[in-house]
């Protein structure tokens, strides 16, 4: 029970996070990602900040024996990049830049009643259910 309390809390102030910081706004990240046109730099502030949290954090968490409220850490077993790694980054990637969306804040945008969001929900689940059907 105490670990489904701790990701209830985790995932409520990651879309919290995700609303305050606007990445739930499609028109924002698309406007992010438009270098040549409306260009607006604010979601660089999002995105310092998150690697300046995993460049202090990432290697010390790692190093404990376990997580704080769980038995292990789950890591990718792949050793390196690959091809179907560096295809399923550009099918994002394309998503992203279509939609405005990609599937953190397409979740949290569920909370906020965001049709889109449902849309890119279930795209995404359209995505799974391709990928599990074509790599039989």
């Amino acid at each position: 029970m105490k670990l489904i309390m701790v990701a209830l809390i985790s995932g409520i102030l990651f879309g919290a996070g995700l609303a305050l910081s606007q990445m739930t706004n499609p028109d924002k990240v698309l406007n992010f990602l438009d270098l040549a046109g409306n260009w607006d730099p604010s979601l660089i502030f999002v995105m310092v900040g998150a690697l300046a949290v995993t460049t202090l954090f990432f290697r010390k968490i790692l190093k404990r024996p376990r997580p704080l409220f769980d038995k292990g850490f789950y890591l990718s077993s792949k050793p390196a990049i690959d091809k179907p790694l560096l295809i399923g980054a550009a099918i994002f990637g394309i998503g992203w830049g279509i939609s405005g969306y990609c599937p953190g804040p397409s979740v949290a945008g569920l909370g906020l009643g965001n049709f889109e969001a449902v849309v890119m929900i279930f795209s995404i689940y359209l995505g799974f259910i391709a990928h599990r059907l074509f790599n039989k």
